[in-house]
């Protein structure tokens, strides 16, 4: 009981300090994670030292993870003590004396924006609490629209701490479920709260964690692992690589609690190299967890051994199919093997092993601490608990976002997302991914839940959400999607590795004006033998996006075959650009600019295009002030 004592007082000392630190004369957070840091959150720090010089000032200095607005980076948080936290939006280096003088000098912000006042949303139960993030209009005294609908449970602590710093994750309650466990829990307690919680796997699947657990622990043979799927390879996917940047604590107390349940000593971490600062954050975080005693030999005193290796993937898309996975960490070739057996009874090494995605193992300490009963009070009956995305596309307000399950696809791009770009019309959003399924505007008030996005031909996958408006074009959507995962099949099952070949081939030939009719069938016909016959989910899956665009746009289908015309006018071979003579000015932008000389006339006279030498690259398009260049 030492060692939990120890715990607890180096807890307390925590606590004390981030109460210290929050409430200093100025308190400083810059958000450092890979979308703050792409955007310029270095400088902006280097900014905020020489600003604070200059003034003479002195402040606690934070960086914490994303905090989801990935659209207003890099964003700065400023408190003064007694007063609310303001969030400033748009803070580069360039931007921080503006934003000094705004918030001390009350004078205007030209280039900055202001986001919102921080509060904490506390979820009670039992006294205990979750700390989270939440933007209030400063105006209006009301949450904004991007946090009114969110929820944060996985997300509680990215932009709040810093993930470099055990003793913030500790101030709010770190490792409390894991002493709990192992003071208190047996390892079949310990399964059967997770299996209560309703808790399914946030991979994609959607298979009942704890159940998972049950398998693996029931297994008789030794020893067993633990592994934590970080290999997310999505397009427009950073979920994983947010928790892990803001809050990797989180993940590997996760990690260790799941260990104690089936009984494994060793565990990995399987992260893409793709993803340095969150394998660098991870690496610093594993540390100090050992250093703690909560990883390690004797873990807290409790005679639980547990330790964790990271392994960098070299970026397969495959990689993220949980056997290629194992294959990857054995040092072989990514590449999936047959189930049954399962790897709860055979994965690593033929060794019972317990495969989850990150955000199930961050889910898993805040269930230890706050039970069962309080993760149900949130989604729906056969999906409890939140769904974590990464909405993007062309909708107004990109970024990381928890919702609760169970609310629509509407309520997310519209009242979260802020809509549609530009005030142009939705046309459909693809959720689940490479591997998931494209929605048309009908089914915008479908819930978002395992079964509910099953029923109408879409999957949950692992959280990517890409928003596509009426500019788009579904067949070239599709054939981006077939391209992506010809590229990334591994090539060990025929029905994988020919059949996404030819399906993007018949793409190709549709979407360059020479489609048949018959290439319809053909595209039905390869995906249902892909779907029955193919080894792995990569090439079961695979046609999804493609059958669902031509389930529900088969009219635009059709107007490429028939017409030998894009409706989106995006497909370069099915469109021709014009010159309207009556709005052309003459000013030569666009035949300055036409990297083919297609384009001709005299200056302040009409131009014409030549269509036999113009590319359809569309730059006269843009360049021209005028609107005279139109696509037909």
């Amino acid at each position: 009981m030492g060692a939990i004592r120890r715990l607890d007082e180096r807890r307390e000392r925590a606590r004390a300090l981030w109460q210290e630190q929050t409430e200093a004369d100025l308190y400083i957070t810059v958000g450092m994670g890979t979308c703050g840091l792409a955007a310029g959150a270095q400088d902006t720090w280097a900014a905020i030292e020489e600003e604070l010089e200059r003034r003479g000032l002195t402040a606690v200095r934070k960086q914490v993870g994303c905090v989801g607005m990935c659209s207003y980076e890099p964003m700065v948080e400023l408190q003064a003590r007694g007063q609310p936290r303001v969030n400033y939006g748009h803070a580069t280096a360039e931007t921080i004396p503006e934003i000094f003088a705004a918030h001390f000098e009350q004078k205007p912000l030209e280039h900055a924006t202001v986001v919102g006042h921080t509060v904490p949303i506390l979820i009670e139960r039992n006294g205990n609490a979750l700390r989270s993030l939440s933007f209030v209009d400063p105006e209006q005294g009301t949450r904004l629209p991007f946090h009114q609908k969110q929820l944060r449970i996985v997300l509680s602590n990215c932009g709040l701490i810093d993930p470099e710093s055990i003793d913030d994750y500790l101030a709010l309650d770190g490792y409390v479920a894991l002493e709990r466990v192992l003071s208190e829990m047996t390892p079949e307690d310990v399964i059967e709260e997770v299996l209560a919680s309703g808790l399914r796997g946030r991979g994609g699947a959607g298979f009942p964690t704890g159940l998972k657990w049950r398998f693996a622990r029931q297994t008789q043979k030794w020893p067993k692992y633990i592994v934590c799927n970080a290999d997310e390879g999505d397009p427009g996917a950073f979920m994983d690589r947010s928790v892990l940047e803001g809050d990797p604590h989180s993940v590997i107390e996760g990690m260790i609690i799941a260990a104690y349940a089936i009984g494994a000593e060793e565990g990995f971490i399987y992260c893409r190299a793709e993803y340095p600062l969150a394998i660098r954050r991870l690496k610093i975080a594993l540390e100090q967890a050992r250093e703690l005693g909560v990883l390690g030999k004797d873990i807290l005193g409790s005679g639980f051994d547990f330790d964790i290796t990271i392994k960098e993937g070299a970026g397969a898309f495959v990689c993220g199919e949980e056997t290629a996975l194992m294959a990857s960490i054995q040092g072989e070739r990514g590449q999936p093997w047959p189930r049954p057996p399962y790897p709860a009874v055979s994965g690593l090494w033929g060794q019972p092993t317990n495969v989850n995605n990150v955000k199930s193992y961050a889910y898993v300490p805040r269930i230890l601490r706050l039970g069962a009963d309080w993760f149900r009070s949130f989604g729906t009956e056969g999906s409890p608990g939140t769904a974590v995305f990464a909405l993007t596309g062309m909708v107004k307000h990109t970024g990381l976002i928890e919702v609760p399950m169970g609310i629509t696809l509407r309520e997310i791009i519209y009242d979260v997302g802020g809509g549609i770009l530009a005030g142009k019309v939705f046309k459909a959003v693809q959720t689940g991914g490479p591997l998931g399924g494209c929605l048309p505007a009908k089914h915008l008030d479908t819930p978002v839940d395992f079964d509910s996005l099953k029923a109408v031909g879409a999957v949950m996958g692992s959280g990517g959400m890409i928003v596509a408006d009426e500019t788009t074009c579904m067949v070239e959507f599709a054939k981006y999607f077939a391209e992506f995962v010809r590229d990334e099949s591994c090539g060990k099952c025929p029905p994988c590795r020919i059949g996404s070949t030819r399906m993007l081939e018949v793409l190709e030939r549709i979407t360059a004006g020479q489609g048949r009719i018959e290439d319809l069938d053909e595209i039905r016909w390869l995906a249902e033998g892909m779907r029955r016959a193919a080894l792995c989910g990569l090439g079961q899956l695979a046609p999804s996006p493609v059958i669902s665009t031509l389930r529900h746009f088969e009219d635009e289908y059709l107007a490429h075959i028939k017409e030998h015309r894009c409706p989106a006018k995006r497909c370069r071979a099915l469109i021709r650009y014009r010159i309207d003579a009556t709005k052309c000015t003459g000013c030569t932008a666009c035949a300055r600019n036409c990297p083919t000389g297609a384009i001709s006339g005299e200056k302040k006279k009409p131009h014409t295009i030549d269509p036999s030498i113009c590319d359809r690259c569309g730059i006269c398009y843009e360049v021209c002030k005028f609107d005279a260049v139109t696509v037909e």
